[in-house]
Formats: C-alpha cells, sequence, structure tokens
C-alpha cells in the first residue's frame, strides 16, 4: 500500500461510514421527537398519499358523526317530550272520567273543566318546548328530519309525529255535561293509541340513529388505526436503535481519528 500524505482513504471511508450514522440517528432523533415515522411525502411519498386518505375519511366520518349525534338529541329531546304528553293524556282521561258521572253540581264540574283545561293547555306547552337546536318533531306542522347516514352521501329521515293537542284532536273537548265528558273520555282513548303509535315511531327511529352512530364510530377509529399503522413509529424500537446508533457514532469517530492520525507516521521514516 501506497502511503500518502495528500490522500488518505481510510480517512474518506471513516468518513462515509460516520456520516451515514450521524444521518440514520438524525432519523431516529426526529421520529422520537415526532412520534411519526412517516412525517412528510419527502420521506415516503406513497405511505403519506394513503394516509392522507384515510384522514380525509376520518374528516367525513367525523362529520357523519356530528350530525347522527345531533340527531340523536333532537329524537331524544322529542322522545322525552312525548312521555310526558302520555302521562298527561292519562290525567286528562281520568279527570273526564270524573266528570261524566251524573249529577255533578256546577261547581264542581266547573272545577274538572278548569282542571281538563289546563292539563291540555300543559301539552302545548311541553309540545312548544320540544325543540333542540331549532328542530321541533313533535309540533303541529313539524317537517321530517333529514340525517346524513354515511360520507358517501346516504341519507334517512326521521318522521315528525305531530302531538300537539290539535293533531291528537283533543283540543275541542269540553266536559260541559256527562255526555259531553263520556265523549270525551273516548276521544282520549283514541288521543293515548295515537299517541302511543306515534312515541313508538320516534322510538324505532332513535334506534336507528344510534345503530348508525355506533357503526360510524367504529368505522372512524379503524381508520384512525390505519393511519396509525402508516404514520406513526414504534418508540420502543427506535429508542433501542437510537442506543445502538449512539455507539456506532462513537466508534466512527474513533475511527476517524485512528484514520487521520495515519499520515503523521509518516514522520517516522525521516
Amino acid at each position: 500500500m501506497i502511503n500518502s500524505v495528500n490522500s488518505n482513504s481510510g480517512s474518506a471511508t471513516a468518513l462515509q461510514s460516520l456520516n451515514r450514522t450521524n444521518g440514520g440517528l438524525e432519523n431516529l432523533q426526529n421520529r422520537l421527537s415526532t412520534g411519526r415515522k412517516v412525517d412528510g411525502p419527502k420521506v415516503d411519498a406513497a405511505t403519506f398519499a394513503a394516509a392522507q386518505q384515510l384522514l380525509g375519511d376520518i374528516g367525513g366520518s367525523t362529520a357523519v358523526q356530528e350530525g347522527l349525534n345531533a340527531a340523536e338529541a333532537t329524537t331524544g329531546v322529542a322522545i322525552a317530550a312525548g312521555e310526558q304528553v302520555g302521562s298527561l293524556l292519562t290525567d286528562l282521561r281520568r279527570v273526564s272520567v270524573q266528570a261524566s258521572q251524573e249529577g255533578l253540581d256546577d261547581s264542581s264540574r266547573q272545577a274538572l273543566q278548569s282542571e281538563f283545561n289546563s292539563l291540555r293547555e300543559q301539552i302545548g306547552t311541553v309540545v312548544g318546548s320540544a325543540s333542540f337546536n331549532g328542530t321541533n318533531l313533535i309540533e303541529s306542522g313539524a317537517d321530517d328530519l333529514d340525517v346524513l347516514a354515511d360520507d358517501d352521501g346516504g341519507r334517512f329521515a326521521v318522521g315528525a309525529q305531530d302531538l300537539s293537542p290539535a293533531g291528537l284532536g283533543i283540543d275541542s273537548l269540553s266536559l260541559g255535561t256527562a255526555a259531553d265528558a263520556a265523549s270525551a273520555a273516548s276521544a282520549l282513548d283514541g288521543a293515548i293509541a295515537t299517541a302511543s303509535g306515534r312515541l313508538a315511531d320516534l322510538g324505532s327511529s332513535a334506534r336507528r340513529i344510534e345503530t348508525q352512530a355506533d357503526a360510524t364510530a367504529v368505522r372512524r377509529d379503524s381508520l384512525r388505526s390505519g393511519v396509525g399503522n402508516l404514520l406513526d413509529t414504534d418508540l420502543g424500537a427506535d429508542a433501542a436503535a437510537l442506543a445502538a446508533e449512539g455507539v456506532k457514532q462513537a466508534l466512527g469517530v474513533q475511527a476517524l481519528n485512528i484514520a487521520n492520525a495515519a499520515p503523521r507516521a509518516l514522520l517516522r521514516l525521516f
């Protein structure tokens, strides 16, 4: 081998090795600091593009989930109010049965009429306040609720259910006579059955919304897991690799120092 003070191939080789080690060390440090093994298209364009597509799908699922949550709340408010309406209808029937008795004096009948009117007004108040985010599914003239089911544009409707006194046909009932009260009791039997059926329809819609929301949440979690598999680094493995690269760096520095010292050995020839 020819010794030269102008070129030192051993030093060049050691420097190249040390530079590779430093590059690997820098990459590991970046992965550990960011938690990502792919933090941009420059690192791995194909993987990054696939992850971006999944992130877009996650955004769509999140928007769908928010809409389903709002629909669930709207339907839940309507059902809670509908249950109160059902209880008030039962009270109205009780009062009408009391008023259907023959021989009631005027003051008793008037008291029962006042109680009846008050209960019916309560139904109107409950129905009028059953609104969430500006949507009321049980008031007179309510529109169906259009629900976004998935990020492909699938939709379904939650049918509005009129539980107002007029919608149940009890807005003009009177207990003025025993016959009127008996007729009111019969009308209330029909109103109770109608309200129960409409409330059942709301319950079915609520179950559908809940099922769809659960499925959307599962899909979103799966997408997030997929993004993690593509982009996230293995912190344990990278920490171990960092320690190994540190040892290689120290050895590389020593090898470079040894290689750089070789030309000085030529001085011993003189």
